[in-house]
């Protein structure tokens, strides 16, 4: 769809040359129809002062040259007539060789009569009676000077109506411009809601705007409400389910079921596997509910206390180390992106030598989030198998698998991509792209 400012452009560009092309014809031929109504004047007189020079001569009536205007003897010099008495005529010299077509009507001529050397003639014509007897007479008045002024006038007036329509589209496009600039600032809020700098779009706007921006802001608030209310129910339930698991895990203590060793394994490992999957299932559900317009992660307020709580867990002889972009906020929830670094990290230390190391950096379409370590690694062939299983490589670790199984599920539901790399530490790199959009436009 075209922008709306070449959509105005359009349709005042059409605009202004239809009313300004309407308004130049009638202009001008308002003007040419009071000319020559002017003009007919003049030569109503000319030829009523042609036909006083008729007089009684020796001969009957003649022509008496002496009160002829002067131009009427010039060639082509503009001015014509004839003089049609009975059968026999006087024409101008002016004419020379040249014929003039008798009008048929009396009156002025409906329009121009074509003269000598392609001059265009206004014409009149007149029918009298002298001394008895039926006088017709015509006269002309070249009218080319007069259509060549209209012809210069009209390219001046296209000259000037073009340079005037250039700057009235220039002042439009500022216009526009600076009508249309509270529709940015709307969008640069919006941008800022999604990397979590407001929580609410500004009130202040131009009376138009505010409509949208107050059901933009009741949406907001909904939404808030609605996930709030999601976030309390799936933690009332989670919290619901882990006493009776717990209970269940006792039983599987007691002496009843010791004295049954394959009961009490199979009891254990499935009971196990529902506390898992529930935990994974009620996490993906309420990444169904995520990206609330808000939220976001303070790298420099969240990392330390994280990587020191890690410390105290896997012993101060791990060397735990983060690098970010200062001030650096990553728009999505606080307690989703520890929960993924937690993981990652956990993972990394447990697998770990003596080193892990968590780079996250700014990249041209979103984010990354490198987590190293200088453990043994994953095989190339076995890094897959990993990821969509959480396989345990090594039985006697616990959780390398799983750790990694519900990040990959906090990445999908982000439309991120995660993958198992070679580490310049020596072991194994887990790298996650993240994008602030997520295909279904919220952040990823």
């Amino acid at each position: 769809m075209s922008s709306i400012q070449r959509r105005l452009s359009l349709g005042l560009i059409g605009t202004l040359l239809f009313v300004g092309l309407v308004l130049a014809q009638t202009s001008l031929w308002l003007f040419d129809l009071g000319l020559r109504r002017y003009l007919t004047q003049g030569l109503q007189s000319e030829a009523e002062l042609l036909l006083g020079s008729l007089v009684r001569g020796p001969s009957g009536l003649q022509l008496d040259e002496q009160r002829l205007n002067p131009a009427h003897q010039q060639p082509y010099s503009g001015r014509y007539f004839i003089i049609q008495l009975d059968d026999h005529p006087w024409r101008s010299r002016s004419l020379w060789d040249s014929e003039l077509a008798m009008p048929a009507q009396v009156g002025l001529a409906p329009g121009l009569l074509k003269g000598p050397g392609g001059q265009e003639l206004l014409a009149w014509r007149g029918d009298y009676r002298r001394f008895g007897r039926q006088v017709r007479i015509v006269v002309a008045q070249d009218y080319t000077p007069v259509l060549e002024s209209f012809r210069r006038i009209q390219w001046t007036g296209m000259a000037l109506g073009v340079v005037g329509l250039s700057l009235i589209l220039a002042l439009q496009r500022i216009t526009v411009r600076r009508a249309l600039r509270p529709l940015e600032e709307v969008r640069q809020q919006i941008a800022q809601l999604q990397q979590g700098q407001r929580s609410e779009l500004d009130q202040r706007v131009p009376h138009e705007l505010e409509p949208l921006v107050a059901q933009i802001n009741h949406l907001l608030a909904h939404t808030e409400g609605t996930l709030m209310r999601s976030r309390n129910a799936l933690g009332n339930l989670g919290h619901a389910l882990k006493t009776p698991l717990a209970v269940l895990m006792s039983l599987t203590e007691r002496d009843e079921i010791r004295a049954m060793p394959e009961l009490r394994a199979r009891l254990r490992d499935q009971l196990e596997q529902i506390e898992q999957r529930l935990g994974r299932e009620l996490g993906r559900a309420r990444m169904a509910g995520e990206a609330l317009p808000g939220a976001h992660f303070d790298c420099a307020a969240e990392l330390p206390s994280l990587l020191a709580t890690l410390t105290m867990v896997h012993g101060s002889g791990l060397d735990l180390v983060w690098q970010a972009p200062e001030g650096l906020r990553l728009p999505w929830d606080r307690e989703d992106l520890l929960e993924l670094l937690g993981n990652l990290l956990d993972n990394a230390c447990k697998w770990a030598d003596s080193k892990v190391s968590l780079t996250i950096s700014a990249e041209k379409e979103g984010y990354s989030l490198c987590v190293d370590d200088d453990g043994p690694g994953i095989a190339e062939g076995k890094r897959e198998e990993v990821l969509s299983r959480g396989t345990r490589l090594d039985e006697q670790v616990a959780g390398h698998g799983l750790g990694l199984g519900i990040v990959r599920d906090i990445v999908d539901a982000w439309g991120g991509r995660m993958s198992l790399l070679d580490s310049p530490l020596g072991g194994l790199r887990v790298r996650v792209d993240l994008s602030p959009r997520s295909p279904a436009g919220k952040p990823a």
